[in-house]
């Protein structure tokens, strides 16, 4: 990327949320029933500039639909970057709640760890314009820019009212969702232009019937970060998620405007849940919503050079570099970034604000960490510290089933077999469960930020 987008330059009239935009919504061809379904998006921070990384998913008829993203300069082909879309898939399975399984070491066993605290444990170009007036300051739309990256045909358009761009998208062919015009005042009237992209799905593929887009990697500088979403909740039918990945050297992030809330993490549950995992982390997710309303849900934040347990392998150093190190020469060498997924979810018809991110101290918490040696009971929910190692764990217990016969044996010593799971669809269809799902069954103890006992 030859240069960083400087929202600095902007007027200091623009709207809190002037970041880079993300999380356009869908226009399909007439008659389409497109929609977003879950969003995973990636920001590297350091400093003022933000590096934005975004992966989108929709449903809907396999035919070409154009992608529309609030940003806030007119930005030329140097500005953007398709991205490989493994990066994602990394950050999803390395953050993902996990549920580990520990069996109970021989209690007659010499175990060296019993004293400690851890248990190691049809596509074409874009047509800018069916008039060859569209770039004539009489028309409500002026084509700013027009190029390509990778499958997608990119137009950058500026309008001087909020009806503008709904009026050239349906002139050009686009079907528009009713009442597209609130979500687009905003952007509007904070002077952002409007990244149209079209995109030919006979160059995109399928993961488990959807189509996969290639993530886009936008670059800017700001002393706001935040995150546009408003645009995103157009096209939705009901529940969508969002899933914010943010990447600070030695610093977690949260957000400002809305309220914050960790997962409650280490929480033993019964072995039948081995079989329905996906299903009770999101009656989880459900429930910790319910007793904290429009809450951005923090799941992980942990180092990104090291894990425990690890799901899969942590990010490396041409990882940091996809997701925006590049930019900060030697930075992908640094072991102290750290990766925070945020989890928000968002109602149909919720108009809300955008994200508004700020740093946030340290916090531990979901580890095998002993803090009663007596009992052995484990540190619950989320508490400061100097470091970040905090993550959404469930954990099956399996005690020693062998014969005991020696005089003092010790009991409840784990780690010797460990399994870890994911959460299948964290961040896919089965958004809709039912809140008021029982969750009492399939725990093993209490969950005292949620009242269960």
């Amino acid at each position: 990327m030859k240069k960083i987008i400087a929202l600095g330059l902007l007027s200091t009239a623009l709207l809190a949320t002037d970041a880079m935009a993300f999380c356009g919504f869908y226009v399909g061809g007439a008659g389409s029933d497109l929609y977003a379904n879950a969003t995973q998006v990636a920001l590297m921070r350091q400093g003022t500039t933000t590096i934005l990384s975004m992966q989108n998913r929709y449903e809907g008829p396999a035919e070409d639909f154009a992608m529309v993203i609030p940003v806030p300069v007119v930005l030329q082909q140097s500005d953007v970057k398709t991205l490989e879309d493994a990066v994602f898939a990394k950050l999803d399975v390395l953050t993902a709640p996990r549920l580990v399984e520990y069996e109970e070491d021989d209690p007659c066993a010499q175990n060296d760890w019993q004293n400690e605290g851890w248990n190691n444990a049809s596509g074409g170009v874009f047509d800018a314009g069916a008039s060859q007036d569209a770039n004539s300051p009489s028309e409500p739309v002026v084509v700013e820019a027009q190029f390509k990256v990778g499958e997608y045909d990119i137009a950058i358009l500026s309008t001087q009212n909020s009806t503008g761009l709904e009026t050239y998208l349906t002139e050009n062919g686009y079907s528009i969702p009713a009442g597209a015009a609130p979500y687009f005042e905003p952007y509007v009237q904070a002077g952002m232009y409007f990244f149209v992209a079209k995109v030919d799905v006979t160059k995109t593929r399928k993961v488990n019937g959807k189509t996969v887009l290639s993530p886009i990697r936008f670059a800017y500088d700001s002393q706001d970060f935040s995150l546009p979403v408003r645009l995103g909740m157009i096209n939705s039918q009901g529940t969508q998620d969002l899933i914010v990945y943010t990447l600070g050297l030695d610093q977690r992030f949260d957000v400002s405007n809305r309220p914050n809330v960790t997962i409650p993490t280490n929480i033993e549950v019964v072995e039948a849940v081995r079989n329905t995992f996906g299903q009770f982390y999101q009656a989880l997710f459900a429930r910790t919503l319910k007793e904290n309303p429009d809450a951005v849900v923090t799941e992980y934040s942990w180092m990104a050079s090291n894990c425990d347990p690890c799901p899969g392998p942590v990010l490396d150093a041409a990882d940091l570099l996809t997701l925006g190190a590049d930019l900060f020469p030697g930075s992908e060498q640094d072991f102290s970034w750290v990766i925070t997924r945020l989890h928000a979810r968002y109602d149909k018809g919720e108009v809300g604000e955008d994200l508004v991110f700020k740093n946030a101290s340290p916090i531990v918490g979901g580890r095998e960490f002993v803090i009663d040696q007596t009992t052995g009971k484990l540190e619950e929910g989320s508490n400061p510290s100097d470091f970040n190692n905090f993550q959404a764990r469930y954990i099956i217990r399996k005690p020693w089933a062998g014969p005991i016969e020696c005089e003092n044996p010790v009991r409840g010593v784990w780690g010797s077999s460990l399994r870890t799971d994911l959460s299948p669809n964290t961040t896919g269809s089965d958004v809709n469960l039912d809140p008021n799902r029982e969750l009492g069954p399939d725990i093993v103890g209490n969950v005292p930020e949620l009242g269960i006992t």
